[in-house]
C-alpha cells in the first residue's frame, strides 16, 4: 500500500459535470458533506499517464493499470480526501462554503474585444492538502508507482492555464 498527499498550490477544479443553473457553468466534485475530493479514477488516469512516460514501462503499466478490454489492473486507487480531523473541524463549524470561490473568464478576439456569449464562470476549490492511497501495488512495481505519482504537477480543468498546480508526496 502506498500513501500520499496532494498539496494544491493554487485554485483547482475537478468537475462534477454539473452546472449551478444561470450562476455557474461548472461546479467542483464534492462528497455528501460538501467537501472536495479527487476521485480515485481521476488519480489512476493521471498516474497511468505519468507511468507511460517511464522507461521499461510495459509490464508495469499492464500489471498495475490493466489493458483495455483484456485485463483489469491490479492496483486500487482510493479517493484523495481531506484529513479526518480537518473534515470534522470544517463540518462542525459549517465552513464548507469557505472552501470554494468563483472564477470568470471570457474569450477575446484578435481585436481585443470579448467574443459574444463566451463568458464562463466556474467554481474552484481553494488550495488544500488531500490524502489518498493505492492498494494492491505489486512489490516489484512500488518504486515505479511512487516515481509516477511524484511526476504529477497539475490536475483538473484548465491545468494548462494556471489552475490545479500541485505537489504529490509519498508519505508511506
Amino acid at each position: 500500500m502506498i500513501h500520499y498527499n496532494i498539496t494544491f498550490l493554487d485554485y483547482w477544479h475537478l468537475s462534477s459535470g454539473l452546472s449551478a443553473g444561470a450562476k455557474l457553468d461548472s461546479t467542483v466534485i464534492k462528497d455528501a458533506d460538501g467537501l472536495p475530493y479527487v476521485p480515485g479514477k481521476t488519480l489512476k488516469g493521471l498516474v497511468r499517464e505519468m507511468a507511460e512516460l517511464l522507461p521499461d514501462n510495459e509490464a508495469f503499466v499492464s500489471t498495475c493499470f490493466g489493458e483495455e478490454v483484456v485485463q483489469m489492473g491490479a492496483c486500487y486507487f482510493t479517493n484523495a480526501t481531506l484529513d479526518d480531523a480537518l473534515k470534522e473541524q470544517i463540518r462542525g463549524n459549517k465552513l464548507q462554503e469557505k472552501l470554494y470561490d468563483e472564477l470568470a473568464s471570457t474569450q477575446i478576439d484578435k481585436e481585443g474585444m470579448a467574443v459574444d456569449n463566451s463568458l464562463r464562470e466556474i467554481e474552484v476549490t481553494i488550495p488544500l492538502t488531500l490524502q489518498g492511497k493505492i492498494d494492491d501495488v505489486p512489490s516489484a512495481y512500488e518504486e515505479k508507482m511512487k516515481q509516477a505519482l511524484k511526476m504529477i504537477k497539475r490536475m483538473g480543468l484548465n491545468r494548462n492555464r494556471g489552475l490545479g498546480r500541485c505537489i504529490v508526496e509519498v508519505t508511506a
